[in-house]
Order: structure tokens, then C-alpha cells, then sequence
């Protein structure tokens, strides 16, 4: 995990997203140990977390929510004003950072009145109050993000695999009513959590065994890309950044070498004929 760190700051990453949902903790600690250990200026970079579940002591089980980790804690859900507190202050103590640049309410998907009478004021009360500089929302959905950012005072959100080289749902209602409210996106889930990265066969497409349409799909456009001479992992990477509400990519990596391959991506020219093309395949997808 230091390795990889060092790898994206060395490539210029100065923002880092993580929750107390990754790891069952462990990423908060790692990344604030590489973020405070090494004394880099705060001034230097950007985090965020995320808020909506709690880690109490218990012996969690696997497929607990996936990112199973055997600490000793298990995922608690709560969107309350004092468990958005207690989770806030636990992720500082994790990471022993002096505060989050931007927090945001993390899959609220069954609990809208929760987050939207508990969580939320008590993001906005921080934000008037200078705890955090901006709040928003993370989801694998646009319907309630977007209902959010229609009835509530985000700064962001991060939309995760709703606006891809395979799902453009988020263009849809999301993304306008963002670029009208200037509402910052964060898009994750940009290789569709694997297949947009490797497209071969028992690829997976949002967290499952992708089906032989969706396969064939991203083959597709995987093909049109070699014809180009372009990888469908730098198209996939980059794709989210043509639409002006978008902000910020956010991607995972588990290695130095994805690290070192992932900015390789963002950073290739990737001709307009080829964009023409990927977009008729996605209209007909």
C-alpha cells in the first residue's frame, strides 16, 4: 500500500479517496500513515471519506459487505446526525489527519429519509462551520443522487459506474442538473470493475460475472480501440472527462505498476474518429 502511495504521488496525485467501509479500516490507517508519516504539508493535498457506516467490534464473515477483512469489526449502518459525528471522529483518529477536505454520505441506496434528515444537516452544520470544506454523496445509483443533489446543497457527488463506455445512465437527468446546480461529479467504476479493463472471458461487470451480451459489448469497443492502436482501458479512463460536470476520475490501484499504468492512460491521445466511433456503439448499447 506504501509503495503504491509513493507511486501516485510521485506521478503527481494529490488527491486520495478512502472510507472506513474499505478494509474495515485499514485504508483510513494506511493512507494517513503514508500522508502524516512523511510530513507532506496538508496544503499539499486533498481527502475524502466517507460516512453512513460504523466499525464495531465483531466477527464479520465473508461477502460481509465485500472488502472482507479480518479486524475484528463489522459494518454498522447509521446515517444519524451522531453517527456521522462518532464516524467523522473515528476516521480522524484512524488516520490522524487534523481533517477531511470533503465528506461525502456513502450508499444511502435504502435509507433516503435517514440521510436526508440525519446525515445531511449534520454534513451541512460541519461545512458552515469550517470542519470540512465540501459534503456530497457516493452511490452506484443516479436515481437518488440525483434527488439529492435536487433537494439538498451538495458540493459533489461520486457516481460509481453510472457513467462508462458501457452505462451513460448518469447522462441522463444526473449530470445536467449538475452542470445547472454546479455541483462538482466524481466518476468511479470507470472499467465497470473489470471489464472495461480486460474484456476477455469470466470478466466481471459491476461486481459479477459479466453476461455474454454485455461481454460482447466491451469487446466491441475493445475492438475498435485496437484498431486505433488505442488500450479500451485508456478510453474507458479517460471517457468520463468529455462531459463538463465531470471533476475527478477516481480509480483504484493495488500496485505501483497500476499506478504507473493508469496515468499512462489518462494520458494518451486518443483521436476524435475513435471517440465517434465508441460513442455510435454506445448509443446502440
Amino acid at each position: 500500500a506504501a509503495a503504491t502511495l509513493d507511486a501516485a504521488w510521485s506521478a503527481g496525485i494529490r488527491y486520495f479517496d478512502t472510507a472506513p467501509h474499505y478494509g474495515a479500516g485499514l485504508a483510513e490507517r494506511r493512507l494517513g500513515d503514508f500522508l502524516t508519516g512523511s510530513g507532506r504539508p496538508r496544503t499539499e493535498y486533498t481527502v475524502s471519506t466517507k460516512v453512513g457506516r460504523l466499525l464495531v467490534p465483531g466477527d464479520s464473515a465473508p461477502g460481509d459487505e465485500a472488502f472482507h477483512v479480518d479486524e475484528g469489526l463489522v459494518r454498522v449502518r447509521d446515517y444519524s446526525p451522531a453517527g456521522v459525528y462518532r464516524s467523522l471522529a473515528e476516521s480522524l483518529e484512524r488516520s490522524a489527519l487534523d481533517a477531511f477536505d470533503t465528506v461525502l454520505i456513502h450508499d444511502p441506496d435504502d435509507h433516503w429519509e435517514e440521510a436526508v434528515r440525519g446525515a445531511y444537516p449534520a454534513l451541512a452544520r460541519l461545512r458552515a462551520e469550517g470542519a470540512v470544506r465540501a459534503i456530497g454523496a457516493g452511490m452506484n445509483q443516479t436515481a437518488m443522487l440525483t434527488r439529492l443533489v435536487r433537494e439538498t446543497d451538495l458540493d459533489c457527488v461520486l457516481v460509481a459506474g453510472r457513467y462508462s463506455l458501457l452505462d451513460r445512465g448518469a447522462a441522463d437527468e444526473l449530470l445536467p442538473l449538475c452542470t445547472e446546480r454546479e455541483v462538482g461529479v466524481l466518476v468511479g467504476g470507470v472499467f465497470n470493475s473489470g471489464i472495461l479493463a480486460d474484456p476477455a472471458p469470466g470478466a466481471t461487470y459491476d461486481y459479477a460475472p459479466a453476461s455474454e451480451a454485455v461481454l460482447r459489448r466491451a469487446q466491441a469497443l475493445d475492438e475498435r480501440c485496437a484498431a486505433h492502436g488505442v488500450p479500451l482501458a485508456a478510453a474507458a479512463l479517460q471517457f468520463p472527462y468529455r462531459h463538463p460536470a465531470v471533476t475527478s476520475v477516481v480509480i483504484g490501484a493495488r500496485s505501483p505498476r497500476e499506478v504507473t499504468e493508469n496515468v499512462a492512460h489518462a494520458t494518451r491521445e486518443i483521436p476524435q474518429e475513435l471517440w465517434d466511433e465508441l460513442d455510435a456503439l454506445g448509443t446502440e448499447g
